[in-house]
């Protein structure tokens, strides 16, 4: 099958939080943003009780992997689990954990095969399933674990996505405080490696273009600042620039994300999580897109939490899921324009 003939699967994620409604707004809004056919894996019992809570008029119907194309027009297609959910919106529960992990594991199973060209999935909470024994940090590192039981490793790589800008951290969940000591030259060398690769090679750009933040003020001012610009990402730079790759930095990270500044890369690499995730919030708030690089398939991810405070009220935007299921379409179906 071609790319866009497989349907897209979208995650259950955690059914007390807002992914359940936003699954459902984004099939009622299936027609208006010209989404392709996807279903999602979790409880149809369950949606049904959330679409019924809500008053929207959203037909569910339990279908198998072939039928998802068909049923897609007049119901939202969902794969069963075997996990059965009782959860409440607004109030997390571990008992939820076994449908979340089951939902995650048969998606990526299904497109590992094939059967499926991309998974979507919809915001857990990493506490919920720690109290139920789940061993791994967060979402991203499940989802490498999973890619490698064929035998492979692989270093996943987030990316936040947007039409105006592209952001890749490269300490990620850490504490602030131990960034300086996480960060090493050869740990930016393989990120700018993958993150050129994958954008060459899914999102069809023939000559990325990196930016790399500075990790201090001034990027470290000649040293005056701090010494890890200099000592640890300039020679990362140094070595991405051999591979060929177009790459600037270390560059003040308070004059990286301006519009003008903007269009002399395709992605830029900050050093730490809230350099790379306050600009593109900034931006692109309701529409950014968490894309998970370095995978052997594609996972993209909206770019907001499970928002338990507001679940069940009907009022959350679902921009950012309605933009990472257009996101995964477009990197599914290897026509490489997103």
């Amino acid at each position: 099958m071609a790319g866009l003939e497989r349907p897209l699967l979208l995650t259950q994620g955690d059914p007390a939080g807002i992914g359940p409604e936003l699954t459902l707004q984004a099939w009622l809004q299936r027609d208006k943003k010209k989404l392709p056919p996807f279903a999602v894996l979790a409880d149809p019992a369950h949606l049904e009780l959330v679409a019924k809570a809500l008053g929207w008029a959203v037909p569910i119907a339990s279908v198998e992997l072939s039928q998802v194309t068909s049923t897609f027009l007049n119901a939202l297609p969902v794969l069963p689990l075997k996990a059965s959910v009782s959860a409440q919106a607004g109030k997390p529960d571990a008992a939820s954990a076994a449908s979340v992990i089951e939902s995650i594991e048969t998606a990526v199973s299904l497109v590992r095969k094939g059967a499926a060209s991309a998974v979507v999935t919809n915001p857990i909470a990493k506490h919920v399933l720690y109290d139920a024994g789940f061993r791994h940090p967060g979402h991203t590192e499940f989802l490498a674990a999973l890619a490698a039981e064929d035998g492979n490793t692989y270093h996943p790589v987030m990316m936040l996505w947007s039409e105006e800008l592209a952001v890749v951290p490269v300490t990620v969940h850490i504490p602030l405080a131990t960034v300086p000591s996480a960060l090493t030259t050869d740990l930016i060398v393989l990120t700018g490696r993958i993150v050129a690769r994958e954008l060459k090679d899914r999102f069809g750009i023939e000559n990325p273009r990196l930016a790399i933040a500075g990790l201090n003020p001034h990027a470290g001012e000649n040293g005056s600042m701090g010494s890890e610009d200099q000592a640890i990402i300039a020679p990362a730079v140094a070595a991405l620039r051999a591979d060929g790759i177009a790459v600037s930095g270390p560059l003040p990270a308070d004059t990286m994300f301006h519009a003008r500044a903007r269009k002399g890369y395709d992605a830029a690499l900050a050093m730490y999580h809230d350099q790379a995730l306050i600009p593109i919030k900034t931006i692109a708030f309701d529409e950014g897109v968490n894309v998970t690089l370095g995978l052997p398939f594609v996972r993209t991810s909206p770019d907001h939490g499970t928002a338990f405070d507001i679940a069940g009220k009907g009022i959350a935007r679902p921009d950012s899921l309605i933009a990472a299921i257009k996101l995964a379409a477009h990197l599914g179906s290897g026509t490489k324009s997103p």
